[in-house]
């Protein structure tokens, strides 16, 4: 569904994704693991044409990225909250909904299944300025899901979410799998990277280790993710 060949990617001398290449198929969740600043963001803006590359090759259901059309079956949510401040939540879903769909009763059902999926439903007429940042993450995730897409990209979805909240998405995340979906997520909780079906484990824009969990960490000789990363690091 997704693939990424040799692609790289620099900010002035400092290389930020070094010759990637990896695969990312339909019914999988594919967590993206690693330090901070190294280069997990900056990969996925490149796959979503966000970030012109330097090099390598981008494709999605077989289209070459950037590709505006192939945006419209992808749902993204961003590490820093794009929302309306001085909007409710429900005109923030209703205002991106509008992106996608054209009936009222259409897009009034998609915002009540979304806001309902993430636990937004008694919140949904105040203020964005309101919310707490837990809420505003809830509120981008639920803006991912508006147009049904079959891919999803999240960008730390569950930070700031509290564990029952945490589970719940999961749960929704796990549906959506059995739904034929691709479905990548970038994550620093490391007890939710043992529920993704495949890891990238990458440091300074290389990926060091690709397989499930229990491949990582059988490859990193620790029976944990935090040894994984310890032994990394070390």
């Amino acid at each position: 569904m997704i693939e990424v060949k040799n692609v790289s990617k620099s900010f002035g001398k400092q290389q930020v994704v070094d010759d990637i290449s990896i695969s990312f198929n339909a019914g999988e969740v594919v967590g993206l693991i690693g330090p901070s600043g190294t280069g997990k963001t900056t990969l996925i803006q490149c796959i979503l044409g966000m970030e012109k590359i330097d090099g390598g090759q981008v494709t999605i259901q077989e289209h070459t990225m950037p590709n505006r059309k192939i945006l419209s079956n992808i749902g993204y949510m961003a590490q820093n909250d794009a929302l309306y401040n001085d909007l409710t939540g429900r005109e923030n879903l209703t205002f991106f909904a509008r992106i996608y769909m054209r009936d009222k009763e259409d897009i009034k059902k998609r915002v009540n299944l979304c806001s309902s999926m993430v636990q937004l439903d008694n919140d949904l007429d105040k203020k964005v300025e309101m919310y707490s940042g837990g809420m505003k993450r809830r509120l981008s995730l639920a803006i991912s899901f508006l147009q049904n897409p079959n891919i999803l990209i999240l960008d730390e979805p569950t930070v700031g979410i509290d564990p029952k909240l945490r589970q719940t998405i999961w749960k929704d995340l796990t549906k959506a799998k059995a739904e034929d979906k691709c479905i990548i997520v970038t994550t620093h909780v490391l007890d939710e990277a043992t529920r993704c079906d495949k890891l990238v484990l990458m440091n300074q824009g290389k990926i060091l280790a690709t397989g499930t969990p229990d491949e990582v960490k059988k490859q990193y000789h620790t029976d944990t993710i935090e040894g994984v990363f310890l032994n990394m690091e070390g």
